[in-house]
């Protein structure tokens, strides 16, 4: 494999990185009776990384021209690893490790990835996978663990998801400037209004994870209406949980902005990295949770019809030719707690059961590094007719996000008994 140079989303999400700030993403994989042994696992995967060369490749290159290139030294021992604990753990114990290792630094000098296997006291086991973010998105990270991890008779994994880039740059001139001018008009700074989770943020880290069945919260969405969606659903539900943990912890708050990555990838495309966003206003005053997915889907719907993800991702890629210090400059402003208060990812997983070696996934939480001044982020991936939910914090600003998580399942419990 020859040297790959690094994508300017790549090198944006590798500066980002700091003392405080890791740049990679989890999937913890919450695995069965009959779960593999580390070195079982390892020779599997060894096996199978000829389907996903990247993983055997670093940063190398220089300054000017930084690159991915295969790592001559690649040694599978040091990517696939039993974790350092003493003894099997139960849930709150899971959650420890992987809150410990989440804090923890991948080693630059070798291919930007790392597979801890947790036993489990249930007799079961879990693999904590971290894998920089610049290597993978949410999107190409569900690749990586088709090619790695599921078994191949049950890996049927999430088809990339069909891009409106292209119609969105198509579109005519005046169009263009319409949209642009109406995105701008929703995401400026909100003065006056801070975030709770608007904080100098350290180097610790505390996880929670919850789990709410995929379909009757989809026909929730699909019964109240307008066509409300499983994705307007999932920030509600989110939202209601925010706000329980709110009244607990800080008083009422009227509305969140909540920051909603989305992908751009093409089918078949193999970019680690290509996504944008919106911003919607969730409105946690409202404590009746199907008028909260109404006024969340309009808010949504608003930034669909007018394309503010891809009207974002052209500008920055145009600005990006005539200054790279004015992209820089209007990076810096969309990473503003007073654009938005709280990223929420959602990204398909496997939408059949799937198995590692033989012991079957019974969970698979994702987890997404915060940043600075946002306290607190969320990510969601489904698995076999089940989402999700894994909630990354900073302890110090943001307290007990296991609350957070119940909050979030009992929501979606009364929004499903609701309609």
């Amino acid at each position: 494999m020859e040297a790959v140079p690094l994508t300017p989303e790549d090198r944006a999400i590798l500066a980002l990185e700091s003392a405080t700030i890791a740049g990679h993403t989890c999937k913890v994989v919450v695995l069965g009776a009959g779960a593999p042994n580390v070195e079982a696992l390892r020779g599997a995967i060894t096996e199978r990384l000829v389907g996903a060369p990247q993983l055997t490749c670093r940063l190398g290159g220089d300054a000017d021209a930084p690159a991915w290139v295969p790592d001559e030294a690649f040694d599978a021992a040091r990517h696939v690893v039993a974790a350092d604990v003493p003894e099997p753990v139960d849930h709150d114990g899971l959650r420890a490790v992987v809150a410990r290792l989440f804090a923890e630094r991948l080693d630059r000098a070798r291919p930007l990835w790392r597979i801890d296997a947790v036993p489990l006291a249930d007799g079961g086991g879990a693999l904590v996978w971290r894998i920089h973010h610049a290597l993978a998105d949410g999107t190409a990270a569900m690749r990586y663990a088709k090619a790695l991890l599921w078994d191949a008779a049950e890996a049927t994994g999430p088809s990339a998801s069909a891009s409106k880039t292209t119609a969105a740059r198509a579109a005519d001139e005046a169009r263009r400037r319409a949209h642009l001018a109406r995105f701008l008009a929703r995401e400026r700074p909100h003065a006056g209004r801070r975030s709770p989770f608007d904080g100098h943020v350290g180097t610790q880290r505390e996880v929670a994870f919850a789990t709410v069945p995929l379909a009757p919260l989809h026909d929730a969405a699909k019964a109240v209406g307008g066509g409300a969606t499983l994705n307007d659903a999932v920030l509600s539900v989110v939202g209601g949980g925010l706000r329980r943990w709110l009244e607990q912890e800080h008083g009422r708050l009227d509305s969140v902005r909540v920051k909603v990555p989305v992908s751009l990838h093409h089918a078949g495309d193999e970019a680690g990295n290509r996504d944008s966003f919106f911003a919607v206003a969730v409105p946690l005053g409202e404590a009746d949770p199907v008028a909260r997915l109404r006024a969340v889907h309009h808010a949504t719907l608003a930034c669909k019809e007018d394309h503010d993800a891809e009207t974002l991702d052209a500008l920055l890629h145009e600005l990006g030719r005539v200054s790279p210090r004015l992209e820089q400059f209007v990076e810096r402003v969309e990473r503003s707690p007073r654009v938005f208060a709280l990223n929420v990812s959602n990204v398909p997983g496997p939408r059949e059961p799937v198995a590692v070696l033989g012991a079957r996934v019974e969970a698979m939480h994702s987890l997404a590094e915060i940043g600075e001044r946002h306290a607190l982020r969320v990510a969601v991936v489904s698995l076999a007719g089940t989402l999700c939910f894994g909630f990354c914090a900073d302890p110090a600003i943001v307290a007990d996000p296991q609350t957070i998580a119940a909050g979030t399942e009992a929501e979606a419990a009364t929004l499903i008994a609701a309609v």
